[in-house]
């Protein structure tokens, strides 16, 4: 039986987060100040350097580098992930959370210093301004006071809790999460993974990205008629595949949050001067898929739309290359045992209902789902995604966001690893 939300024990794990909120602070202000560009992707001295504040705190933390080859083949420079296991007990289940360090460049227009870690005063108790201070390096805080507040107020006696702090969400998961998870390092129960709303997010997009490079013949600009003009075959093409995101918007989901896929193109590489015929292009397109798509078939389509499109166009070569297959989450078998007391706690926390929801972003928390461990995404973050400027400048988060996530999380562990 659920004991009450205003039950001593929450209150008193209440109390020990508020009592050390400036010291959570400081250390998400410390991570935010190293910085995790990805690309280029040299990780491994953020690692170091959250493995050396845990070690401060009197948590054990295990490093896991990844092989420098694979790394680099895959396009980055270095990684490590980090893991903190604290067993309890026998019984009980095995509840993770992950957080990612890497983050996308900062980009410009910032009037904050994006490594900086400001925090500018507000009414509602402040704002910290910096790179991945909303997503997810505020969640790495989040858990390790959650964590800490537990085990100061309420140890539990069974089961075990792990924080998986890891460095390859921009580029996929596959050597960060799945990297774990296929090294046979981890294999946990429940799975809580770093949040950027209100709600509790329980199922997500796929994505499918390709590239697609035309060769056509570079020519002089004077005799246009002696070359084969990639850029017009990539005019054509350009206009299929926008023309496809009609069809796209006719296919809904089932999911809240969920609307429908489509299709962006996000780069685009060609020609070598104006006065030059342009002999080849290159496009990048991302491609995200609804729950409810068959990540196949969505492939098969995307291709043969390309391909039709190009043989309209003689004398261009076309070559397709996949760059990231990512399938969606959909909720588990046993998900709701995290949903329940992360939503009431939310609202006895937060004042208000907190929804379960779908986002139309993709994560690497798919890769804790392709092996059957049912996982949800709570954490620090404001109402909407949108709010905190994620990947753009300025990027922000309330404080008094941050510690109310705290609060939940700690409530909702205190919960999982109670005797049932």
């Amino acid at each position: 039986m659920s004991l009450p939300t205003d039950h001593p024990t929450y209150l008193a794990l209440d109390a020990w987060i508020d009592a050390h909120f400036d010291e959570e602070v400081r250390t998400l202000q410390a991570l935010v100040q190293v910085p995790t560009d990805t690309p280029p992707g040299n990780n491994a001295p953020h690692a170091e350097r959250t493995a050396e504040l845990l070690t401060g705190m009197g948590l054990p933390v295990s490093r896991h580098p990844v092989p420098a080859a694979d790394v680099q083949a895959y396009g980055l420079q270095s990684i490590t992930n980090l893991i903190v296991r604290r067993a309890y007990g026998d019984g009980g289940p095995t509840v993770a959370l992950n957080a990612h360090g890497d983050v996308v460049p900062p980009g410009e227009g910032w009037t904050h210093d994006p490594y900086g870690g400001e925090v500018v005063p507000d009414a509602t108790g402040g704002q910290l301004y910096g790179r991945a201070s909303a997503v997810s390096k505020s969640d790495f805080a989040t858990y390790i006071y959650a964590l800490r507040a537990l085990e100061a107020v309420a140890r539990p006696q069974r089961g075990a809790i792990e924080l998986h702090f890891t460095y390859d969400e921009e580029f996929g998961g596959e050597l960060g999460p799945g990297w774990l998870l296929a090294q046979g390092l981890t294999r946990p129960d429940l799975l809580i993974a770093a949040g950027f709303s209100y709600q509790v997010v329980t199922a997500h997009n796929g994505c499918l990205q390709l590239e697609v490079t035309l060769h056509g013949t570079a020519s002089h600009a004077a005799y246009p008629e002696t070359g084969v003009d990639a850029l017009q075959a990539a005019n054509r093409l350009l206009s299929a595949l926008y023309a496809h995101n009609e069809v796209l918007r006719g296919r809904r989901s089932g999911v809240a949050g969920i609307t429908h896929p489509y299709l962006n193109v996000g780069r685009i590489e060609g020609g070598s001067n104006t006065n030059v015929v342009p002999g080849k292009v290159v496009l990048k397109l991302d491609r995200r898929m609804i729950p409810e798509e068959d990540v196949v078939a969505v492939e098969a389509e995307v291709r043969a739309l390309i391909e039709a499109s190009i043989a309209a166009c003689p004398g261009i070569r076309l070559e397709i290359k996949r760059l990231l297959l990512a399938h969606s989450l959909k909720p588990l078998p046993g998900h709701e045992k995290l949903v329940a007391p992360l939503q009431r706690h939310g609202e006895a926390v937060f004042g208000e209902p907190i929804p379960t929801s779908g986002t139309p972003l993709y994560t690497d928390v798919r890769l804790y789902g392709a092996q059957g461990i049912p996982a949800v995404i709570y954490g620090a973050g404001p109402r909407t995604v949108l709010e905190s400027n994620a990947k753009r400048a300025d990027e922000h988060l309330a404080l008094a966001d941050l510690k109310r996530a705290t609060r939940v999380v700690a409530r909702a562990l205190h919960d999982l690893l109670q005797p049932t």
